[in-house]
C-alpha cells in the first residue's frame, strides 16, 4: 500500500493546484471511493459524485487502494495460515495477482526468519514486497495472525523504527515495527487502526445446528433459532426461561380470580373461599355439600340423615321395611318377600332364584341379569367382543349374533370367517378378468382400453386420434379394431419394414423411370426428374455437364460470353432452415491477386435465394422459407479478374424442392 499512498498524496497536491472551485472536497471523493472498494465494486465504473475529473480520479484510486490492500492482506493471511500460495497460482485477475505477490513475499520473510537471517535482507524485489517480507519476518508465530489479528504491511512507517500504541500510531497493539490487532479484529489498510471481523459472514464461527450466528465487536454469539415454545422465552445465555404471566400481566383470569404461575403456563384461582358446608366448583361458585351421602354417615345408628343448605339434621328412625321386605302380619318385624312366587313372573321366562331381600334371575345364554332393573337383558356380543366373533361384519340378534361378509367375500363354513369370492367365474368383464382379494379387476387386450363409465367394457383405442397419432405413421394412419395400419402415397414411396415409415423409391436405381436414352434420370423425394441439356451457340460440349466457349478471334461480343457453362442439379425438402448454403462456386486454383464477383443473373424472381461472396469463391444461400414444393433454374455468374484479365463463368443450377422426407416424421 506504500506506493499507492505516495501516488495518492501526489495526486491530491496536483488536484488542489488545478481545481479549487468544486464544492465537493477531494477527501469526500476519496472517502466515497474507499466505501465502494469495501463493497468490492468495479473501481473503473463507479457512480460519480461530482463532474470534476480530479474527483473521479480520486474515487478510482482510493477504491483501487482499498481493493489492493484487502487482496494483499488475504495473501499474507494465506501465507501465515497455510504456508503455501498454490491456490492463487491459477488466478488471472488483478486482485488474485496482488494476493499472490503478498503471499509469496510473506513466505520469503518467514524463510529468512527460520534460517536465522536478518529481516533486512537485500533482494532486488519491489518496494511493497520488501515491506511485506520484513513484516512477516518480524511476526514470530502464525498464531499472532489468527488470534491477535493480521500485521501491518508497514506501508506508512519506516521498517527500521519500532511502532507504539497511541493516537496517530497503533490503535490496539504493537509488536516490533508492526501494528497488530486483538482477537476478532483485522488491520485496516492504513496499517494502524483495526476493523471488526465478521465471523458470521466469513463462516469462522462454531455455532451448532439450530443456532444463528450474531456478530459482535471483536467476537460473535450463537442464538437459538428454534423457539422455546409457549410459556417460555429465550434468555441472553441462549436458554429457555419460564414466562411469569401473572407478573407480566399477560394472563386472562377474570376479576374474581387470582393468577397462579406454573411452568410454561398459569392457572386462575377463585379469590372468594366458601364457608363450611359448601364446596367451590370450577367457576368459583359455592355449592352445598350433601353430607348424608358420605360413606360413614354423619348420624348415629337408629337415626335418619336429612340434608339442609350448608348442613344436615338427624331424626329418629320409625319402623319401615326396605325393598324386598314387608312387615309381618303383626307389624313387628320385616320379613323377606319371595319375588319368584309372585304371579307377575319377575324373570320373564328365565330362571328365578329368591334371596333375602331380593331375587336374582338365572338368564339363558345370550342374556345377562341387570341388577338395577332386575330383568334379563340381551347381550350385544358384537359390541362386547368387537373383532373377535366375526371376520368382517357382526350383527346382533336377540340372545345371539350372526356374521356377514363385505362385498367380494362369502361366509365360510364355520359361520364366522369370510372366504374370497372369485367374481371372474361369472364373467363380469368384456375381455379379460383378474380376481383379486375381495374384488376383481377387468383389463383389456392390446389396442383396447377400459371404459371410464362402467369399468368392465373394453373400447377400441383409436391410435390415429391420440395426441401423438399424427406421428405414429409418417404419412397416413388408419385405425382398425384393436390396432392400426399405415399407408404411403400411391406413387414414389413404399412402406418400410417397421410398417410405419414411408421410404422414397429410387426409380433411377430400380429402372422404373420413363426417361429417354438422351436424358439422365435424377431421383427426388417421392418422384424423379428426366434431365438433359444442350450447349448454346458458340459453345461445344466438353463433358456430361459442361459447355466450353469456342475461340472468339478477339471479337468483343464473343469475349463477353462466359468462358464455361456448367450444369448442376440438386434437391432438398421444403422448410429447410434459413439461411442455408446450398451451392458453392469458385476457381479451381487461386492467386493472391484474384478478384472475384458472384451474382445470380436469372431464376430468382421470387427472391428465395441470394449470392454471397466467401473466401476463394461464392455461395447461394436460401434466404426465405420455401414452404411448397417447386422447381427452380438458377444462373450463377462468377467474374474473375486475374493479372488484369477478366474471365466469366456461368453455373446453371436446377433446384428441385420436394415435400419433407416422410421417413423422418416418425416420433418413437
Amino acid at each position: 500500500m506504500g506506493p499507492t499512498l505516495v501516488i495518492l498524496f501526489s495526486l491530491c497536491g496536483f488536484v488542489h493546484s488545478q481545481e479549487t472551485t468544486d464544492p465537493i472536497s477531494l477527501d469526500d471523493c476519496c472517502k466515497d471511493g474507499k466505501e465502494k472498494g469495501l463493497e468490492f465494486q468495479d473501481c473503473t465504473r463507479l457512480p460519480l459524485i461530482s463532474e470534476s475529473t480530479t474527483c473521479r480520479i480520486a474515487q478510482e484510486q482510493c477504491c483501487a487502494a482499498v481493493l489492493e490492500d484487502n487482496s494483499c492482506t488475504n495473501g499474507i493471511n494465506m501465507a501465515k495460515d497455510q504456508g503455501t500460495c498454490d491456490t492463487l497460482l491459477s488466478g488471472s485477475t488483478c486482485e488474485t495477482k496482488t494476493a499472490k505477490v503478498c503471499c509469496e513475499c510473506c513466505l520469503l520473510g518467514r524463510a529468512a526468519e527460520e534460517r536465522g537471517l536478518s529481516c533486512e535482507f537485500s533482494l532486488s524485489v519491489s518496494y511493497q514486497c520488501g515491506l511485506v517480507s520484513r513484516a512477516c519476518c518480524v511476526d514470530k508465530t502464525p498464531e499472532n495472525s489468527t488470534q491477535e489479528g493480521s500485521s501491518s504491511d508497514a506501508a506508512q512507517s519506516n521498517p527500521s523504527e519500532k511502532c507504539k500504541v497511541g493516537p496517530g500510531n497503533c490503535a490496539q497493539r504493537c509488536e516490533g515495527v508492526a501494528c497488530v490487532c486483538f482477537r476478532g479484529y483485522k488491520l485496516k489498510p492504513d496499517g494502524k487502526n483495526c476493523d471488526d471481523i465478521n465471523e458470521c459472514l466469513l463462516g469462522s464461527h462454531h455455532c451448532q445446528p439450530g443456532e444463528r450466528c450474531i456478530n459482535t465487536l471483536g467476537s460473535f454469539r450463537c442464538q437459538r433459532v428454534v423457539s422455546c415454545g409457549t410459556g417460555y422465552e429465550l434468555t441472553d445465555s441462549n436458554s429457555c426461561k419460564d414466562i411469569d404471566e401473572c407478573e407480566t400481566g399477560t394472563h386472562n383470569c377474570p376479576q374474581d380470580f387470582a393468577c397462579q404461575n406454573i411452568p410454561g403456563s398459569f392457572r386462575c384461582r377463585p379469590k372468594v373461599q366458601c364457608r363450611a358446608g359448601f364446596i367451590q366448583d370450577a367457576l368459583g361458585s359455592c355449592i352445598d355439600i350433601n353430607e348424608c351421602l358420605s360413606a360413614s354417615g354423619p348420624c348415629p345408628p337408629g337415626q335418619v340423615c336429612f340434608n339442609t343448605v350448608g348442613s344436615y339434621t338427624c331424626q329418629r328412625n320409625s319402623l319401615s321395611c326396605g325393598r324386598g321386605y314387608h312387615l309381618n302380619e303383626e307389624g313387628t318385624r320385616c320379613v323377606d318377600i319371595d319375588e319368584c312366587a309372585l304371579p307377575d313372573n319377575a324373570c320373564a321366562g328365565h330362571g328365578c332364584v329368591n334371596v333375602l331381600g331380593s331375587y336374582r334371575c338365572e338368564c339363558k345364554s345370550g342374556f345377562t341379569f341387570n341388577s338395577i332393573s332386575r330383568v334379563c337383558e340381551d347381550i350385544n356380543e358384537c359390541r362386547h367382543y368387537p373383532g373377535r366373533l366375526c371376520a368382517h361384519k357382526c350383527e346382533n340378534v336377540l340372545g345371539s349374533y350372526k356374521c356377514s361378509c363385505t362385498t367380494g367375500f362369502k361366509l365360510a363354513s364355520d359361520g364366522r370367517n369370510c372366504d374370497d369370492l372369485n367374481e371372474c367365474e361369472s364373467n363380469p368383464c368384456s375381455q379379460e378378468c383378474a380376481n383379486v382379494y375381495g374384488s376383481y379387476q377387468c383389463y383389456c387386450r392390446r389396442g383396447y382400453q377400459l371404459s371410464d363409465v362402467d369399468g368392465i367394457t373394453c373400447e377400441d383405442i383409436d391410435e390415429c386420434a391420440l395426441p401423438t397419432g399424427g406421428h405414429i405413421c409418417s404419412y397416413r394412419c388408419h385405425n382398425t379394431p384393436g390396432s392400426f395400419h399405415c399407408t404411403c402415397p400411391a406413387k414414389g414411396y413404399t412402406l418400410a419394414l417397421n410398417g410405419r415409415s414411408c421410404q422414397d423409391v429410387d426409380e433411377c436405381v430400380t429402372g422404373t423411370h420413363t426417361c429417354s436414352e438422351t436424358e439422365s434420370c435424377f431421383n427426388v423425394q417421392g418422384g424423379l426428374r428426366c434431365l438433359s441439356f444442350e450447349c448454346p451457340p458458340n459453345y461445344r460440349r466438353s463433358g456430361e455437364t459442361r459447355c466450353e466457349r469456342l475461340p472468339c478471334n478477339q471479337s468483343n461480343e464473343c469475349l463477353a460470353l462466359p468462358l464455361r457453362i456448367t450444369y448442376y442439379h440438386l434437391t432438398f425438402p421444403t422448410n429447410i432452415p434459413v439461411p442455408t448454403n446450398i451451392f458453392r462456386m469458385g476457381p479451381s486454383t487461386t492467386m493472391l491477386s484474384d478478384n472475384l464477383q458472384v451474382a445470380i443473373v436469372d431464376g430468382n424472381e421470387a427472391g428465395y435465394f441470394a449470392a454471397e461472396r466467401v473466401e476463394n469463391g461464392g455461395v447461394i444461400v436460401v434466404q426465405k422459407p420455401i414452404t411448397v414444393p417447386q422447381d427452380f433454374e438458377i444462373s450463377l455468374e462468377m467474374k474473375l479478374w486475374r493479372y488484369g484479365s477478366l474471365s466469366t463463368y456461368l453455373s446453371k443450377i436446377r433446384v428441385f424442392v420436394t415435400q419433407e422426407d416422410l421417413s423422418n416424421l416418425i416420433h418413437e
